[in-house]
């Protein structure tokens, strides 16, 4: 995964707009995008820049043999996050090799630049986008704007829904995956249990939870955990900080130094790039931490030590869907498709180095749990209490 992460490497560059945009298999739109600032230019960057299946062997653009051309606007924190937008990145490699699609990327420097790269995707001609991807519930205010001004325009829209006919909206139950994760939190914090560099302290049942943005969507990350460790657990407590930013890791490790310094042997993390500083704090105190999106203890290798789990969100599974649905001219527009436990969006992954030393009495409880919810046995909440 990494490799294939690696070999698309990127090029920050100020537009004639004065925004930033980033190269992908080839230019960004013709009105402004990465073509027009020299991203895509002969830099040292030939493994990132005008990519795989980008223009045909006669020097044409290949357009003709070419089944979809994608534009994708990233959330912010940017790629480079080993999670939330990497993981949609993923999508669009694995559409690109087994489809030949072409693709662009965007990168906003800020929310008030998502609504610009939006709009440069849909209006652009010289390429035709067949779909625009835009990730990151943050986008929704913009896309609710643009998307009826551009009624001809396949959109899809990650973690938040904007009905247009033209928009689909991929939300997932990030409340059931991180149920799990406080299932396993509760069950190991109340355990004497050591590997690679962590270890619990069972006296003192305590666990935490890093949030990067305050926002529905990473509340119902805290929600499951919560109920998770309620339901796993009589008396373990949770700590919760937001940091409010998602490309923050000293933020990250100070509010996660703090809870271990306090007693938390666990800390669970929504919060991106800013999740480095947690594990960075996990292995100055010797405890674990939990990672998201994606599997943390692949994509983070070096704190692997410390990484027990992650609780892995399938958004590469939404990009490539929405891309294959394009091909197939079967465009979920003005449909809200839901990604949880049982259609696999959402799972509760061991770390790979550590992961598989936890006891299999606790890994019992946690299937255990999965199954229920799926059953429909347990209603996991969706909201912290109080909100």
């Amino acid at each position: 995964m990494t490799s294939d992460i690696e070999r698309r490497r990127f090029l920050k560059a100020a537009s004639a707009a004065g925004l930033v945009g980033l190269a992908g298999c080839s230019g960004g739109p013709s009105d402004g995008g990465s073509g027009d600032d020299g991203s895509n230019g002969d830099d040292g960057s030939g493994d990132g820049g005008s990519g795989d299946g980008s223009s045909g062997d006669d020097g044409s653009d290949g357009s003709d043999d070419v089944p979809a051309t994608v534009g994708i606007v990233y959330s912010d924190g940017g790629l480079g996050d080993n999670s939330f937008n990497d993981a949609a990145q993923q999508g669009l490699i694995q559409a690109e090799e087994e489809f030949g699609i072409q693709y662009d990327e965007s990168q906003p420097e800020g929310t008030g630049e998502f609504g610009d790269f939006q709009q440069r995707y849909a209006s652009s001609t010289d390429p035709d986008y067949d779909l625009v991807s835009c990730i990151g519930f943050n986008q929704t205010d913009a896309l609710a704007e643009n998307a009826p001004q551009f009624p001809d325009q396949d959109f899809m829209l990650v973690d938040s829904v904007v009905e247009e006919d033209n928009v689909a909206s991929y939300v997932f139950r990030e409340h059931e995956g991180s149920f799990l994760m406080g299932v396993l939190a509760a069950r190991l914090t109340e355990t004497d249990f050591s590997a690679g560099a962590g270890s619990t302290d069972p006296d003192s049942t305590n666990l935490g939870f890093v949030g990067g943005v305050d926002s529905p969507v990473i509340r119902r990350f805290q929600a499951g955990f919560e109920a998770g460790v309620d339901y796993a657990a009589d008396d373990v407590d949770v700590t919760t900080s937001y940091v409010g930013s998602y490309a923050d890791p000293s933020g990250g490790q100070e509010a996660a130094l703090s809870m271990y310094q306090s007693g938390a042997d666990i800390v669970y993390h929504a919060s991106g790039a800013t999740g480095v500083g947690v594990f960075q704090a996990a292995q100055e105190e010797g405890r674990f931490a939990f990672g998201v999106d994606l599997d943390q203890s692949i994509t983070e290798p070096e704190f692997s030590d410390v990484i027990l789990a992650s609780m892995v969100k399938r958004v590469d599974t939404a990009v490539y869907e929405s891309v294959s649905n394009v091909i197939d001219d079967d465009h979920q527009g003005g449909e809200s498709i839901a990604l949880g436990l049982e259609s696999n969006g959402v799972e509760c992954v061991y770390g790979d180095e550590i992961g598989g030393e936890v006891p299999d009495d606790i890994v019992t409880a946690v299937s255990e749990a999965r199954d229920a919810i799926i059953a429909g046995d347990i209603d996991v909440p969706t909201e912290t209490d109080g909100n």
